[in-house]
Formats: C-alpha cells, sequence, structure tokens
C-alpha cells in the first residue's frame, strides 16, 4: 500500500464488526479490504459500502492490511472514520 504511514495516522477502526458498525453510522469515509479475505465478508461490506456511497480500497493482503494499520496480525477490513 502506497499510503500505509497515513492509515496508522488516521482514526482507524479494524475488523469486520467495527468496519460495518461505522459504514451503518455513517461515520466511515473509506474503506480498506483484504483481496484475500472471507468473501462471504467482503461481499456484505462491498455491498454495504455501495448503499451508503463510502469509497472502497483493496489492499492485496489480510497481513498487509493489518500491517498498514499498524498491528501486527492480519486484518480483513478496515474503515477510517470521519473526524
Amino acid at each position: 500500500m502506497s499510503n500505509d504511514k497515513g492509515l496508522r495516522d488516521a482514526p482507524v477502526k479494524i475488523g469486520t464488526k467495527q468496519t460495518m458498525r461505522m459504514v451503518e453510522l455513517g461515520r466511515a469515509e473509506e474503506v480498506y479490504v483484504a483481496e484475500n479475505a472471507d468473501p462471504r465478508l467482503t461481499s456484505r461490506i462491498v455491498a454495504l459500502c455501495n448503499q451508503h456511497a463510502v469509497k472502497v480500497t483493496y489492499v492485496d493482503t489480510m497481513a498487509n492490511l493489518g500491517k498498514a494499520c499498524g498491528i501486527e496480525v492480519g486484518a480483513a477490513m478496515a474503515a477510517i472514520v470521519k473526524s
């Protein structure tokens, strides 16, 4: 990812439940989705983002998304929260 530092510095919610909640509440500015995450989860969040007009950005692996968020484990998805 080109903006690793920016994602780490932004107010971010990591994980499926937190990301879905931020989108549903209208607080998500952008959602990052790992391409190798479970399609049953990713298809739901992508549909929800389309419904709420939230930008979706794909990351190649869960490990890279976790690293970009500043955690040592993989992440299926993460949301940048509006300030």
